[in-house]
């Protein structure tokens, strides 16, 4: 772990960046969760997705007579990952005490610095998956603008506008796989009953997701990515993170070197594909 000259060095091998740094913070990240994920072998700068925008059309035909034939037309987006990093500072000590255990995952030292590097990578992760940020952040959820919508009005006070997310899908043959709202739409949602004399909530428990609590039958996730009154109907056939295989975590001692510390860098690389647009739903209201 120890680095010997004034240039970065990794500290961490590979076999260990994984279940140190990418596995944890795609399991912290929401975007993890929902999303299908894709890793690129190290050489692939790109990683192309197949879209089908119009099909084939098929037609009725009698008995005997020529089938006349059709195209469907075929385009793909290219998803080229971009640098996702995260620094941390510790002390030498940390660093000399920890170096007979940091090559185990399991260590304490590792485990902590790994940990905290993970969830900041995970909160970037989401922002970035949900949001519409500025280059070089890939573009997320939020650059789209033909997703289909459903206007819930001043608020959501039953289960309708959410059936009616279900119903958006299935038109363009889609299947959701999960709900992602913000923490204060969850409450809202949780505080909900089945009916006016009802004490029962609206949303299920359900020890069997990963979240506990189901709506429709769909799991629920919540992100601080999101702000009450956006609210996403995932399709996780539709949606893409692309990760490329080459993440590491390295050191530099020479950035500190008046005050004894020691830099700690963690680094991937994240793109966002999705190539089925009104796949996904997104259940807005005008949030009071």
């Amino acid at each position: 772990m120890v680095s010997n000259t004034s240039t970065s060095a990794p500290i961490i091998g590979p076999e260990i960046v994984g279940p140190l740094l990418v596995e944890p913070a795609f399991n912290a990240a929401v975007a993890g969760s929902v999303a299908t994920r894709v890793t690129l072998p190290a050489g692939v700068p790109k990683y192309r997705i197949p879209v089908v925008a119009a099909d084939p059309s098929a037609a009725w035909v009698a008995e005997g007579d020529e089938i006349s034939p059709s195209d469907a037309t075929l385009d793909e987006i290219e998803v080229s990952p971009a640098k996702l990093s995260a620094l941390t500072i510790v002390t030498s000590e940390l660093i000399e005490d920890s170096e007979l255990d940091v090559v185990d995952e399991g260590s304490a030292p590792a485990s902590v610095v790994g940990a905290g590097l993970a969830r900041d990578m995970a909160r970037k992760l989401d922002a970035a998956f949900f949001g519409n940020l500025a280059a070089p952040a890939p573009a997320g959820l939020g650059s789209l603008e033909d997703t289909s919508t459903i206007d819930a009005g001043s608020g959501i006070t039953a289960v309708d506008p959410f059936i009616d997310a279900v119903a958006a899908a299935s038109d363009v043959f889609a299947h959701l796989d999960a709900w992602v709202m913000s923490s204060a739409d969850f409450v809202t949602l949780a505080k909900l009953k089945r009916s006016s004399t009802s004490n029962v909530p609206l949303l299920t428990d359900d020890p069997t997701v990963p979240s506990g609590r189901t709506l429709l039958g769909l799991p629920i996730y919540t992100t601080p990515a999101l702000t009450a009154g956006t609210i996403y109907g995932i399709p996780r056939d539709r949606c893409f993170v692309i990760i490329k295989d080459s993440a590491d975590i390295a050191v530099d001692r020479s950035v500190f070197f008046t005050s004894d510390r020691v830099a700690v860098r963690a680094r991937m690389r994240v793109g966002f594909g999705f190539p089925h647009h009104t796949a996904i739903v997104k259940v807005t209201y005008t949030a009071s």
